[in-house]
């Protein structure tokens, strides 16, 4: 069974995903961006989703989280829920 460790922001605006992702590269805490401005029920945990199993996020993410590079933040990223910046802190495989 594949797991990962992730956190994300997601807003519904793509702009403003842009501008927090370059915020974030420039040294700005990711925790932070996220609990400022993230619509997901994670931004009080500062974006994090914890550990998650494949098949268990919308299909768009969940194909990023299993494929994409570790510890790069990804984004913006297009769901049926608006834009996400992604960061896949390290994989699992049981």
């Amino acid at each position: 069974m594949k797991t990962a460790i992730v956190r994300h922001i997601l807003v519904k605006d793509k702009d403003l995903a842009e501008q927090l992702k370059q915020k974030i590269k420039s040294g700005s805490d990711f925790a932070q961006i996220a609990k400022a401005h993230s619509t997901c029920n994670s931004a009080q945990r500062g974006g994090e989703l914890g550990e998650v199993k494949k098949g268990q996020l919308v299909p768009v993410i969940d194909r990023l989280v299993f494929s994409g590079a570790e510890r790069v933040l990804h984004g913006p990223i297009k769901s049926q829920f608006g834009f996400h910046l992604l960061e896949i802190k390290f994989r699992m495989e049981f």
